[in-house]
Protein backbone atom coordinates (compact mmCIF):
# COMPACT_ATOMS: atom_id res chain seq x y z
CA UNK A 1 0.00 0.00 0.00
CA UNK A 2 2.53 2.44 0.95
CA UNK A 3 4.60 1.36 -2.24
CA UNK A 4 1.83 2.33 -4.65
CA UNK A 5 0.58 5.83 -2.51
CA UNK A 6 4.60 6.37 -3.23
CA UNK A 7 4.07 6.00 -7.20
CA UNK A 8 0.71 7.45 -6.79
CA UNK A 9 2.45 10.98 -5.38
CA UNK A 10 5.34 10.85 -8.02
CA UNK A 11 2.49 10.56 -10.87
CA UNK A 12 0.65 13.57 -9.80
CA UNK A 13 3.73 15.55 -9.23
CA UNK A 14 4.81 14.92 -12.80
CA UNK A 15 1.71 15.09 -14.11
CA UNK A 16 1.81 18.79 -12.80
CA UNK A 17 5.07 19.16 -14.24
CA UNK A 18 4.04 18.32 -17.70
CA UNK A 19 0.97 20.30 -17.74
CA UNK A 20 3.24 23.52 -16.77
CA UNK A 21 5.37 22.61 -19.67
CA UNK A 22 1.80 22.43 -21.62
CA UNK A 23 0.44 25.98 -20.07
CA UNK A 24 4.12 27.70 -20.87
CA UNK A 25 4.46 26.29 -24.78
CA UNK A 26 0.74 27.62 -25.20
CA UNK A 27 -0.06 30.38 -23.03
CA UNK A 28 3.20 32.59 -22.30
CA UNK A 29 3.38 34.85 -25.21
CA UNK A 30 5.33 32.29 -27.38
CA UNK A 31 8.45 32.90 -25.45
CA UNK A 32 10.52 30.56 -27.21
CA UNK A 33 10.32 31.03 -30.57
CA UNK A 34 13.36 33.76 -31.45
CA UNK A 35 11.96 35.44 -34.54
CA UNK A 36 11.04 38.64 -32.59
CA UNK A 37 13.60 40.83 -34.22
CA UNK A 38 13.97 44.89 -35.36
CA UNK A 39 11.00 45.70 -37.48
CA UNK A 40 12.23 46.71 -40.44
CA UNK A 41 10.97 50.48 -41.70
CA UNK A 42 9.23 50.52 -45.13
CA UNK A 43 11.07 53.99 -46.04
CA UNK A 44 13.54 55.63 -44.58
CA UNK A 45 12.95 58.84 -42.23
CA UNK A 46 12.62 61.62 -45.02
CA UNK A 47 14.76 63.71 -42.03
CA UNK A 48 16.76 62.22 -39.91
CA UNK A 49 16.59 63.28 -36.28
CA UNK A 50 19.37 63.85 -33.59
CA UNK A 51 20.80 61.01 -31.64
CA UNK A 52 23.26 61.31 -28.68
CA UNK A 53 24.52 58.13 -27.23
CA UNK A 54 25.26 57.84 -23.36
CA UNK A 55 27.47 55.03 -22.75
CA UNK A 56 28.12 54.73 -18.77
CA UNK A 57 31.91 53.01 -18.19
CA UNK A 58 33.09 51.68 -15.29
CA UNK A 59 36.64 50.00 -15.74
CA UNK A 60 36.16 49.09 -18.85
CA UNK A 61 39.17 49.76 -20.69
CA UNK A 62 39.72 45.79 -21.44
CA UNK A 63 36.16 45.49 -23.80
CA UNK A 64 36.47 49.60 -24.99
CA UNK A 65 38.92 49.05 -27.91
CA UNK A 66 36.43 46.22 -29.23
CA UNK A 67 33.20 48.33 -28.49
CA UNK A 68 33.69 51.85 -29.35
CA UNK A 69 34.86 51.52 -32.21
CA UNK A 70 31.62 50.57 -33.56
CA UNK A 71 29.59 53.55 -32.20
CA UNK A 72 32.68 56.03 -33.75
CA UNK A 73 31.99 54.26 -36.83
CA UNK A 74 28.04 54.61 -37.02
CA UNK A 75 26.61 55.27 -40.60
CA UNK A 76 23.97 58.16 -40.22
CA UNK A 77 22.69 59.89 -42.48
CA UNK A 78 21.67 62.83 -39.63
CA UNK A 79 23.16 64.26 -36.68
CA UNK A 80 24.76 61.97 -34.15
CA UNK A 81 27.36 62.53 -31.10
CA UNK A 82 28.49 59.94 -28.53
CA UNK A 83 28.85 61.05 -24.86
CA UNK A 84 30.71 58.56 -22.80
CA UNK A 85 30.58 59.30 -19.22
CA UNK A 86 33.51 58.18 -16.85
CA UNK A 87 31.87 56.38 -13.32
CA UNK A 88 34.85 56.85 -11.24
CA UNK A 89 37.46 54.17 -12.99
CA UNK A 90 40.30 53.29 -12.75
CA UNK A 91 41.91 51.87 -15.46
CA UNK A 92 42.17 54.76 -17.39
CA UNK A 93 38.84 54.11 -19.31
CA UNK A 94 38.55 58.21 -19.75
CA UNK A 95 41.66 58.79 -21.34
CA UNK A 96 41.45 55.27 -23.39
CA UNK A 97 38.42 56.50 -24.64
CA UNK A 98 39.21 59.79 -25.69
CA UNK A 99 43.04 58.22 -27.40
CA UNK A 100 40.60 55.72 -29.46
CA UNK A 101 38.70 58.93 -30.71
CA UNK A 102 41.47 60.86 -31.83
CA UNK A 103 42.90 57.94 -33.51
CA UNK A 104 40.15 56.68 -35.27
CA UNK A 105 37.88 59.83 -35.79
CA UNK A 106 33.82 59.43 -36.77
CA UNK A 107 31.11 60.65 -34.96
CA UNK A 108 31.84 63.67 -32.26
CA UNK A 109 32.55 62.02 -28.60
CA UNK A 110 32.49 64.01 -25.36
CA UNK A 111 33.99 61.91 -22.22
CA UNK A 112 32.66 63.22 -18.94
CA UNK A 113 32.81 62.25 -15.83
CA UNK A 114 30.06 62.88 -12.78
CA UNK A 115 31.98 61.68 -9.86
CA UNK A 116 30.57 60.07 -6.85
CA UNK A 117 26.97 59.20 -7.54
CA UNK A 118 25.12 60.68 -4.06
CA UNK A 119 22.79 58.49 -1.70
CA UNK A 120 19.51 56.73 -3.39
CA UNK A 121 21.07 56.54 -6.38
CA UNK A 122 23.32 53.32 -8.58
CA UNK A 123 26.38 54.40 -9.91
CA UNK A 124 25.29 53.51 -13.02
CA UNK A 125 22.24 55.30 -13.32
CA UNK A 126 24.27 58.56 -12.00
CA UNK A 127 26.83 58.24 -15.00
CA UNK A 128 23.33 58.21 -17.00
CA UNK A 129 21.76 61.06 -15.65
CA UNK A 130 24.76 63.11 -16.42
CA UNK A 131 25.39 61.80 -19.68
CA UNK A 132 21.09 62.88 -20.77
CA UNK A 133 21.93 66.08 -18.76
CA UNK A 134 24.66 66.73 -21.52
CA UNK A 135 22.76 65.57 -24.58
CA UNK A 136 19.83 68.10 -23.53
CA UNK A 137 21.97 70.73 -24.91
CA UNK A 138 21.92 69.47 -28.07
CA UNK A 139 18.37 68.53 -27.97
CA UNK A 140 18.01 65.29 -29.54
CA UNK A 141 15.20 63.83 -30.44
CA UNK A 142 16.68 60.16 -29.32
CA UNK A 143 18.77 59.02 -26.78
CA UNK A 144 20.99 55.82 -27.65
CA UNK A 145 21.52 54.15 -23.84
CA UNK A 146 24.07 51.64 -24.85
CA UNK A 147 26.98 49.89 -22.30
CA UNK A 148 30.48 50.00 -23.00
CA UNK A 149 30.64 46.31 -23.71
CA UNK A 150 28.07 46.54 -26.80
CA UNK A 151 29.30 46.81 -30.50
CA UNK A 152 26.96 47.99 -32.53
CA UNK A 153 26.73 46.99 -36.50
CA UNK A 154 27.37 50.28 -38.75
CA UNK A 155 24.12 50.58 -39.32
CA UNK A 156 22.61 49.82 -35.78
CA UNK A 157 21.70 53.15 -35.27
CA UNK A 158 20.09 54.07 -38.72
CA UNK A 159 18.33 50.93 -38.61
CA UNK A 160 16.81 51.75 -34.78
CA UNK A 161 15.94 55.29 -35.65
CA UNK A 162 13.86 54.19 -38.55
CA UNK A 163 12.25 51.40 -36.79
CA UNK A 164 11.33 54.21 -33.88
CA UNK A 165 10.01 56.30 -36.32
CA UNK A 166 7.94 53.56 -39.07
CA UNK A 167 6.78 51.88 -35.47
CA UNK A 168 5.95 55.15 -33.68
CA UNK A 169 7.72 53.50 -30.81
CA UNK A 170 9.10 55.45 -27.69
CA UNK A 171 11.59 52.57 -26.88
CA UNK A 172 13.20 50.09 -28.96
CA UNK A 173 15.24 47.69 -27.03
CA UNK A 174 17.36 45.02 -28.67
CA UNK A 175 19.02 42.37 -26.47
CA UNK A 176 22.65 41.85 -27.13
CA UNK A 177 23.79 38.83 -28.87
CA UNK A 178 26.15 37.79 -25.63
CA UNK A 179 29.46 35.71 -26.58
CA UNK A 180 29.62 31.53 -26.17
CA UNK A 181 32.85 30.76 -26.92
CA UNK A 182 33.97 29.71 -23.30
CA UNK A 183 32.25 26.00 -22.02
CA UNK A 184 30.41 27.78 -18.82
CA UNK A 185 28.87 30.56 -21.86
CA UNK A 186 27.53 27.75 -23.92
CA UNK A 187 26.21 26.05 -21.31
CA UNK A 188 24.74 29.30 -19.52
CA UNK A 189 23.73 32.35 -21.59
CA UNK A 190 21.68 30.85 -23.75
CA UNK A 191 19.54 29.94 -20.80
CA UNK A 192 20.07 33.40 -19.41
CA UNK A 193 18.07 35.26 -22.55
CA UNK A 194 15.88 32.09 -22.59
CA UNK A 195 14.90 32.20 -18.49
CA UNK A 196 14.51 36.27 -19.83
CA UNK A 197 12.16 35.70 -22.37
CA UNK A 198 9.92 33.14 -19.97
CA UNK A 199 9.02 36.11 -17.64
CA UNK A 200 9.00 39.07 -20.51
CA UNK A 201 7.80 37.70 -23.48
CA UNK A 202 8.71 39.76 -26.26
CA UNK A 203 5.31 39.58 -28.18
CA UNK A 204 3.49 41.30 -25.22
CA UNK A 205 6.18 43.34 -24.60
CA UNK A 206 5.39 45.33 -28.15
CA UNK A 207 1.91 45.37 -28.00
CA UNK A 208 -0.68 47.96 -27.03
CA UNK A 209 -2.21 47.96 -23.88
CA UNK A 210 -0.45 44.54 -22.41
CA UNK A 211 1.03 45.23 -18.86
CA UNK A 212 4.56 43.35 -19.42
CA UNK A 213 7.38 45.61 -19.77
CA UNK A 214 11.19 45.03 -20.51
CA UNK A 215 13.99 45.93 -21.94
CA UNK A 216 17.85 45.28 -22.33
CA UNK A 217 20.03 47.61 -21.27
CA UNK A 218 22.67 46.88 -23.47
CA UNK A 219 20.42 49.19 -26.33
CA UNK A 220 17.72 51.12 -25.81
CA UNK A 221 17.03 54.05 -28.38
CA UNK A 222 14.39 56.16 -26.21
CA UNK A 223 12.61 59.35 -27.07
CA UNK A 224 14.00 62.04 -25.16
CA UNK A 225 10.68 63.24 -25.15
CA UNK A 226 9.06 59.84 -23.40
CA UNK A 227 12.44 59.92 -21.18
CA UNK A 228 10.73 63.42 -19.96
CA UNK A 229 7.68 62.12 -19.32
CA UNK A 230 9.07 59.42 -17.43
CA UNK A 231 11.26 61.06 -15.77
CA UNK A 232 14.21 58.72 -16.58
CA UNK A 233 16.02 58.02 -15.12
CA UNK A 234 15.56 60.34 -11.58
CA UNK A 235 12.34 57.93 -10.91
CA UNK A 236 14.48 54.74 -10.93
CA UNK A 237 17.23 56.14 -9.21
CA UNK A 238 17.59 52.67 -7.39
CA UNK A 239 16.99 50.27 -9.54
CA UNK A 240 19.38 47.08 -9.92
CA UNK A 241 17.36 45.84 -13.12
CA UNK A 242 17.53 49.53 -14.18
CA UNK A 243 17.00 48.24 -18.02
CA UNK A 244 13.29 46.41 -16.93
CA UNK A 245 12.23 49.67 -14.45
CA UNK A 246 13.11 51.86 -17.33
CA UNK A 247 10.50 50.48 -19.64
CA UNK A 248 8.23 49.95 -17.29
CA UNK A 249 8.42 54.03 -16.35
CA UNK A 250 7.81 54.55 -19.70
CA UNK A 251 4.78 52.23 -20.46
CA UNK A 252 3.62 53.60 -17.38
CA UNK A 253 3.33 56.83 -18.29
CA UNK A 254 1.92 55.52 -21.58
CA UNK A 255 5.01 55.27 -24.07
CA UNK A 256 5.14 52.40 -26.65
CA UNK A 257 7.67 50.24 -26.26
CA UNK A 258 9.68 47.27 -28.04
CA UNK A 259 12.03 45.04 -27.25
CA UNK A 260 13.29 41.90 -29.33
CA UNK A 261 16.95 40.13 -30.21
CA UNK A 262 19.69 41.73 -31.78
CA UNK A 263 21.09 40.30 -34.92
CA UNK A 264 24.13 42.92 -35.22
CA UNK A 265 24.43 43.89 -31.55
CA UNK A 266 26.85 42.30 -29.71
CA UNK A 267 28.41 42.27 -26.12
CA UNK A 268 32.28 41.65 -25.93
CA UNK A 269 32.17 40.83 -22.27
CA UNK A 270 34.16 37.62 -21.42
CA UNK A 271 32.40 35.24 -18.92
CA UNK A 272 35.31 32.75 -19.51
CA UNK A 273 34.43 30.93 -15.95
CA UNK A 274 31.41 29.69 -13.92
CA UNK A 275 31.95 32.09 -11.26
CA UNK A 276 32.06 35.62 -13.45
CA UNK A 277 28.30 34.21 -14.75
CA UNK A 278 27.09 33.43 -10.97
CA UNK A 279 28.10 36.79 -10.09
CA UNK A 280 26.38 38.31 -12.92
CA UNK A 281 23.55 36.32 -11.94
CA UNK A 282 23.61 36.24 -8.18
CA UNK A 283 23.82 40.54 -8.20
CA UNK A 284 20.20 41.16 -9.07
CA UNK A 285 18.09 37.59 -8.52
CA UNK A 286 16.97 38.57 -5.33
CA UNK A 287 16.16 42.15 -6.35
CA UNK A 288 14.15 40.70 -9.56
CA UNK A 289 12.49 38.74 -6.57
CA UNK A 290 11.76 42.29 -4.58
CA UNK A 291 13.66 40.34 -1.83
CA UNK A 292 10.87 38.61 -0.40
CA UNK A 293 11.34 35.01 1.45
CA UNK A 294 8.00 33.94 0.09
CA UNK A 295 8.42 34.88 -3.36
CA UNK A 296 12.43 33.07 -3.50
CA UNK A 297 10.63 30.23 -2.04
CA UNK A 298 8.46 29.99 -4.68
CA UNK A 299 10.26 30.45 -6.98
CA UNK A 300 12.88 27.58 -6.22
CA UNK A 301 9.83 25.06 -5.70
CA UNK A 302 8.43 26.57 -9.46
CA UNK A 303 12.12 25.94 -10.83
CA UNK A 304 12.57 22.59 -8.95
CA UNK A 305 8.64 21.20 -10.65
CA UNK A 306 9.23 23.03 -14.22
CA UNK A 307 12.88 21.57 -14.63
CA UNK A 308 14.27 19.34 -12.28
CA UNK A 309 10.83 17.13 -12.10
CA UNK A 310 10.84 15.57 -15.52
CA UNK A 311 14.47 14.40 -15.61
CA UNK A 312 13.93 12.88 -12.24
CA UNK A 313 10.43 11.63 -13.05
CA UNK A 314 12.00 9.36 -15.74
CA UNK A 315 14.61 7.86 -13.78
CA UNK A 316 12.00 7.43 -11.29
CA UNK A 317 9.72 5.61 -13.63
CA UNK A 318 12.10 3.32 -14.29
CA UNK A 319 13.25 2.49 -11.13
CA UNK A 320 10.02 2.05 -10.22
CA UNK A 321 8.79 0.16 -13.13
CA UNK A 322 5.85 2.47 -13.65
CA UNK A 323 5.17 3.55 -17.22
CA UNK A 324 2.94 6.51 -16.39
CA UNK A 325 5.89 8.37 -14.40
CA UNK A 326 8.27 7.34 -17.09
CA UNK A 327 6.14 8.76 -19.61
CA UNK A 328 4.96 11.99 -18.21
CA UNK A 329 8.62 12.90 -17.12
CA UNK A 330 9.71 12.30 -20.66
CA UNK A 331 7.05 14.00 -22.00
CA UNK A 332 7.56 16.97 -20.01
CA UNK A 333 11.54 16.56 -20.60
CA UNK A 334 10.47 16.46 -24.65
CA UNK A 335 8.30 19.96 -24.53
CA UNK A 336 11.44 21.64 -22.50
CA UNK A 337 13.87 20.48 -24.75
CA UNK A 338 11.90 21.45 -27.93
CA UNK A 339 11.42 25.19 -26.34
CA UNK A 340 14.83 25.54 -26.33
CA UNK A 341 16.43 24.64 -29.30
CA UNK A 342 14.69 27.40 -30.80
CA UNK A 343 17.51 29.78 -28.48
CA UNK A 344 20.75 27.59 -29.11
CA UNK A 345 19.93 27.61 -33.12
CA UNK A 346 19.94 31.44 -32.56
CA UNK A 347 23.61 30.99 -30.74
CA UNK A 348 24.46 28.52 -33.20
CA UNK A 349 25.18 26.28 -30.58
CA UNK A 350 24.61 22.45 -31.36
CA UNK A 351 20.93 21.37 -30.57
CA UNK A 352 21.74 18.03 -28.76
CA UNK A 353 23.15 20.26 -26.06
CA UNK A 354 19.10 21.10 -25.38
CA UNK A 355 18.36 18.34 -22.96
CA UNK A 356 21.02 19.67 -20.53
CA UNK A 357 18.52 22.66 -19.72
CA UNK A 358 17.97 20.96 -16.51
CA UNK A 359 21.13 21.03 -14.87
CA UNK A 360 21.49 24.71 -15.98
CA UNK A 361 18.25 25.65 -14.27
CA UNK A 362 19.47 23.69 -11.34
CA UNK A 363 22.56 26.16 -11.55
CA UNK A 364 20.49 29.21 -11.52
CA UNK A 365 18.33 27.74 -8.53
CA UNK A 366 21.61 27.68 -6.74
CA UNK A 367 22.50 31.30 -7.76
CA UNK A 368 19.10 32.91 -6.38
CA UNK A 369 19.23 31.11 -3.34
CA UNK A 370 23.14 32.49 -2.95
CA UNK A 371 21.29 36.01 -3.96
CA UNK A 372 19.57 35.94 -1.53
CA UNK A 373 21.98 34.98 0.88
CA UNK A 374 24.27 37.92 -0.10
CA UNK A 375 21.67 40.33 0.46
CA UNK A 376 21.31 39.15 4.30
CA UNK A 377 24.99 39.23 4.82
CA UNK A 378 24.72 42.73 3.62
CA UNK A 379 26.27 42.48 0.36
CA UNK A 380 23.43 43.10 -1.51
CA UNK A 381 24.22 43.93 -5.55
CA UNK A 382 28.11 44.31 -5.74
CA UNK A 383 29.75 45.07 -8.69
CA UNK A 384 32.92 46.60 -9.86
CA UNK A 385 34.01 47.97 -5.93
CA UNK A 386 30.12 49.35 -5.28
CA UNK A 387 28.02 47.77 -2.86
CA UNK A 388 24.16 48.00 -3.14
CA UNK A 389 23.30 46.23 0.38
CA UNK A 390 19.50 47.03 0.11
CA UNK A 391 18.24 48.12 -3.40
CA UNK A 392 15.16 48.90 -4.62
CA UNK A 393 13.70 46.31 -6.44
CA UNK A 394 11.87 46.66 -9.91
CA UNK A 395 8.23 46.76 -9.16
CA UNK A 396 6.42 43.48 -9.93
CA UNK A 397 3.50 43.13 -12.02
CA UNK A 398 0.55 40.12 -12.19
CA UNK A 399 0.39 38.92 -15.73
CA UNK A 400 -2.50 37.74 -17.41
CA UNK A 401 -2.40 33.78 -16.87
CA UNK A 402 -2.79 33.31 -21.08
CA UNK A 403 -1.82 36.14 -23.15
CA UNK A 404 -0.52 35.63 -26.62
Amino acid sequence: MGHTARVSAVVWIAALSLVSWLWLLLCQGFFWRTDVRLPPAPRDPVDWPDVCVVVPARDEAAVLPESLPSLLAQEYPGRAEVFLVDDGSTDGTGDLARALAGRLGGLPLTVASPGEPPAGWTGKLWAVRHGIALAGAREPEFLLLTDADIAHAPDSLRRLVASARAGGYDLVSQMARLRVESLWERLVVPAFVYFFAQLYPFRRIGRRGARTAAAAGGCVLLRTEAARGARIPDAIRQAVIDDVALARAVKGAGGHIWLGLAEHVDSVRPYPRLHDLWRMVARSAYAQLRHSPLLLAGTVMGLALVYLVPPLALVAGIALGSVPVGVLGAGAWAVMTATYAPMLRYYRLPLWTAPLLPFTAFLYLLMTVDSAVRHYRGRGAAWKGRTYARPQAVPGEEEPLCEK
